[in-house]
C-alpha cells in the first residue's frame, strides 16, 4: 500500500510546488514553473510568480513605463534644462504659443514650458499616490490581520467602523477633508491624509479575509499547539500566507490614488501653486482648452499613461499570485 500524500497547504510558501512521488507530474507545457529554486529547495509561491510574470508581456511593459517615471520624478534635470519653478523662464508675451524645437510641447497660459512642468509634476503625483499607498496598505493591513485573527468583539467593532468609512464617498469625503483643512497644513501632505484616510478599509477587509481563511490551516493549529503566541502566528505565519491579495490591490490602488489627486488637485483643493502637479495643469488649461488644447492634453496624457500602467502591472500580479487565473 503506497504512502499517502503529505498535504500541501494553499498559503504556505514551502509547500507550495513539494510534489510526491505518487503525484501525477504536472502538464508539460507548466513543468518548468515547478523546478526547484537554487539549493535544492522547493520553488516558493513567490519564485514561481516571478518565474510567471517575467513571461508577461503586459507585466514587463508597465514595469518599464514605471521605471521611466519614478527616473522622471526624482531626476528631471535629466528630460529638460528649463526649470519651471522659476518665474524668468515664463514669457506672457509667448502664452498658449505651439510646439516648437525648444517647447516640445509648446507654452500654457503664463507663457511657462508645458513640457518641463509636466516632467516636474509627475514627481508630487507618483510621491503623493506611493506615499497613500504604503499608509493605506500598513494600517489596513494591521487592523485587518488584528480583526481577522481575534474574531469576536475586535473584529465586529473594527468592521462596523469601516462600514462607516465605506459608507462616505472618497472623492468626496477627500474633498470635504481638504477644504476643511486647508491653509492649516502643506497641500501635499493634506492630499495623503485625506486620501489615506478614506483608503485604509479596502485594505483592511483584503487582509481580515485572507486571514480568516489562512488561520484555519493546518500549519497554524500546529504553531499554537506548539505554544507560539498571538504576534509570533500573526506576523511569521499569518502574515506572509495572506499578503499576495494585499500587494495585488495596493498595486493596483497606487494607480487610483495618482487619479484621485488629480481629481482634488482639478477640483482646487489638492496641491496648490507653486507646487506643480498634472491635475492642476489640467485645472489651469481647463478654461483656455478650445483656444489652447496641448496645455491640457499633455498632462492629461501622462495621467493616464500612468494610473494604466499601475493598473496593468496590478492585474498581472494578480494572475501570477492566484493559480487558478493562470
Amino acid at each position: 500500500m503506497s504512502n499517502p500524500t503529505p498535504p500541501v497547504g494553499p498559503g504556505l510558501p514551502e509547500t507550495q510546488t513539494m510534489v510526491s512521488d505518487t503525484v501525477t507530474a504536472p502538464a508539460p507545457h507548466r513543468q518548468g514553473k515547478h523546478k526547484q529554486a537554487k539549493g535544492g529547495k522547493p520553488a516558493s509561491l513567490w519564485t514561481d510568480a516571478w518565474y510567471d510574470l517575467r513571461r508577461r508581456p503586459m507585466f514587463i511593459l508597465s514595469v518599464v513605463i514605471i521605471l521611466i517615471l519614478l527616473v522622471m520624478s526624482f531626476w528631471p534635470q535629466l528630460f529638460t534644462s528649463v526649470d519651471p519653478f522659476n518665474a524668468r523662464t515664463c514669457d506672457l508675451s509667448t502664452a498658449r504659443q505651439g510646439p516648437s524645437a525648444g517647447h516640445l510641447f509648446g507654452r500654457d497660459n503664463l507663457g511657462c514650458d508645458v513640457y518641463a512642468r509636466t516632467i516636474y509634476g509627475a514627481r508630487n503625483s507618483i510621491v503623493i499616490g506611493v506615499l497613500t499607498t504604503i499608509i493605506t496598505t500598513l494600517v489596513g493591513g494591521l487592523f485587518g490581520i488584528i480583526a481577522g485573527y481575534k474574531s469576536g468583539m475586535v473584529d465586529s467593532v473594527s468592521s462596523r467602523l469601516t462600514e462607516v468609512f465605506f459608507a462616505i464617498p472618497p472623492i468626496l469625503g477627500a474633498l470635504l477633508i481638504a477644504a476643511t483643512f486647508r491653509g492649516r497644513a502643506n497641500s501635499i501632505l493634506l492630499v495623503i491624509i485625506a486620501l489615506a484616510v478614506l483608503g485604509w478599509p479596502m485594505t483592511y477587509r483584503i487582509m481580515r479575509a485572507a486571514v480568516i481563511t489562512a488561520k484555519s490551516q493546518d500549519f497554524v493549529v500546529a504553531a499554537r499547539a506548539l505554544g507560539a503566541g498571538a504576534g509570533r502566528i500573526m506576523f511569521r505565519h499569518l502574515l506572509p500566507n495572506s499578503v499576495a491579495p494585499v500587494i495585488v490591490v495596493a498595486t493596483i490602488n497606487l494607480g487610483g490614488f495618482i487619479a484621485a489627486e488629480a481629481a482634488l488637485s482639478f477640483l482646487g483643493v489638492g496641491v496648490l501653486s507653486p507646487d506643480i502637479s498634472w491635475g492642476l495643469m489640467i485645472a489651469d488649461a481647463r478654461d483656455r482648452f478650445l483656444e489652447a488644447p496641448l496645455p491640457l492634453i499633455f498632462p492629461a496624457v501622462f495621467l493616464c499613461v500612468t494610473v494604466l500602467a499601475f493598473i496593468m502591472m496590478g492585474d498581472a500580479v494578480r494572475d501570477a499570485l492566484d493559480p487558478k487565473l493562470r
